[in-house]
């Protein structure tokens, strides 16, 4: 077909992307916004995959900010080793994370790469983890080869240093899934043998309502010393530390829910509260897997290394060769490409480079450095290759000392606990004073319901609803945000988004350094704003 370039007044839709305007770009009767989607129309085209444009409503994404790629780095033989996971002489394998998959074509693509590209064999996509796992033939393709391809088809492979360190689950999060998976199954089956006394069958067997008994009691032993150990342990430490936190009331209502239960099944005075107690536990692990799960489904990684490149070149014997960024020693000269971030404090060889630091200080507004200048690392080369003299080591690197110090800075504000703690000491006093004063009445009216009274206080007192809300509501937020690409590093930052009533845009110096800048404000300000602002 002969490509057509035309101009338009009509907005049309971009067969590949979607994107309504001006469609400069054309094949027959189809329209691309940009040389990039056409590009990957005709390659699926040329390879009879254009199935791939049937299974969803316009599923690629726009080529226009795709940048060219060179993964020629990753053929270096230390690179290729720190990112596939298996190596023979006929098979590789390699795991790619490509945050771009978004639907079921996205999918089907991915996993017919084997009739795009002579040598893979297979590729399977992980959508929750946004990865792909191909298995390809060493001899007839190489790995930089098989990142171009997914970066020619708009799947552009997002390869960092973080990435390729063997990541491990951390061991709270391996725990908290394993403490809710023996919650969950205990809770099934507590329920389960519970139905004799929802539909009042036990009457009818006694003995076989003692055995169901004994048995919710068996299942939940596990539950309240291994699911639910951890808040009763934060009460503890609490008051070890003299304080009082949201854990306390949790772990007094559980105590008292076991407890009670327990009592009454020994004493065969009634069934207990199991099926509650191990039902409390559940939801309240749910809410904590809730949260973990979502922050990595936004694979929103807090470590700086994972915005740092794997490698860049370096000059050996008077030839450019790539090197993993953390074998970089003082001295060593390297060379910056467009868009590539510098990743150690570096000396400028070259007359002048611009230097977007928006990574460090937020000021996306490019940065002129001279010969001699000391580059920080985090900046962003904008322009021409520059040349460079590294200064220090990637761990000594001022980038490292700014998130180190933003770490503990953020680990010193959490305005939201603080706020539930405070409402903590306050409920726990109300609630023990509550249950002291009940069990003191009944003393002298009914002493045998003594102890039943004080324990219904502290079961109906235990604050699940708020231990449950906070994690779903923020984790639902986070995920809200995330959707409209607005990552949050924490989700104390929501909390105080929430109480925002003003807001003053200066993110490219609009207000300090604008020529002549058109800002308009509705509304009036007191002086002591105005002064805030000025």
């Amino acid at each position: 077909m002969v490509e057509e370039r035309i101009q338009t007044d009509v907005e049309i839709k971009c067969f590949h992307c979607g994107e309504m305007g001006e469609m400069p770009f054309s094949l027959g009767e189809r329209f691309f916004c940009c040389l990039g989607c056409k590009t990957v129309y005709e390659i699926l085209e040329a390879n009879t995959l254009c199935q791939y444009y049937s299974l969803d409503n316009n599923p690629g994404l726009s080529q226009k900010k795709n940048q060219s790629h060179d993964f020629a780095y990753l053929d270096n033989a230390d690179i290729r080793k720190k990112i596939i996971s298996f190596d023979s002489e006929n098979l590789t394998r390699v795991t790619f994370s490509v945050p771009s998959i978004h639907c079921v074509s996205c999918i089907w693509l991915l996993e017919n790469l084997r009739k795009i590209q002579n040598g893979i064999y297979t590729s399977q996509v992980n959508f929750p983890g946004k990865r792909v796992d191909i298995d390809f033939d060493p001899k007839k393709i190489k790995l930089s080869q098989v990142a171009n391809l997914l970066a020619r088809i708009g799947y552009t492979p997002t390869i960092s240093l973080d990435q390729q360190q063997q990541k491990k689950s951390s061991p709270g999060a391996k725990s908290v899934v394993l403490k809710l998976s023996i919650a969950g199954f205990c809770f099934g089956n507590v329920m389960l043998f519970s139905f004799p006394e929802y539909l009042g069958l036990d009457h009818h067997d006694l003995y076989l309502a003692r055995v169901f008994s004994w048995l919710n009691v068996a299942l939940s032993i596990p539950v309240f010393f291994y699911s639910g150990y951890g808040y009763i342990r934060a009460a503890f430490n609490s008051f070890k530390q003299r304080q009082i936190n949201i854990d306390v009331p949790i772990a007094a209502g559980l105590i008292a829910l076991f407890s009670r239960s327990l009592y009454d099944i020994l004493t065969a005075t009634g069934p207990g509260y199991l099926d509650s107690f191990t039902g409390l536990v559940f939801f309240l692990l749910i809410g904590r897997w809730f949260q973990n799960k979502t922050y990595e489904r936004l694979a929103f990684d807090r470590d700086y290394t994972s915005y740092f490149p794997l490698a860049v070149n370096r000059l050996v014997n008077k030839v450019w060769q790539p090197v993993v960024i953390y074998d970089l020693n003082p001295g060593d000269s390297i060379r910056i490409r467009n868009m590539e971030i510098v990743p150690a404090d570096s000396i400028l060889l070259d007359e002048e480079a611009l230097i977007d630091y928006s990574f460090v200080t937020g000021e996306s507004k490019g940065v002129k450095v001279a010969d001699g200048d000391l580059v920080y690392a985090g900046g962003r080369l904008i322009g021409a290759p520059a040349h460079l003299i590294v200064e220090k080591n990637v761990s000594q690197s001022h980038l490292t000392s700014l998130w180190n110090g933003d770490v503990n800075k953020k680990r010193n504000t959490s305005s939201y606990q603080k706020k539930i703690d405070q409402a903590a000491r306050v409920f726990t006093w109300v609630v023990m004073f509550i249950a002291m004063a009940t069990a003191v009445y009944w003393y002298f009216e009914n002493p045998s319901r003594m102890w039943l009274v004080l324990t219904s206080v502290l079961m109906v007192a235990c604050p699940c609803a708020l231990a449950l809300a906070a994690p779903f509501t923020y984790g639902s937020m986070l995920r809200v945000f995330g959707r409209h690409h607005l990552y949050l590093k924490n989700a104390d930052v929501i909390e105080r988004m929430a109480r925002v009533n003003a807001v003053v845009f200066d993110k490219t110096g609009t207000v300090t350094h604008g020529q002549e800048p058109k800002i308009e404000f509705n509304g009036v300000l007191s002086d002591e704003t105005i002064g805030m602002v000025k």
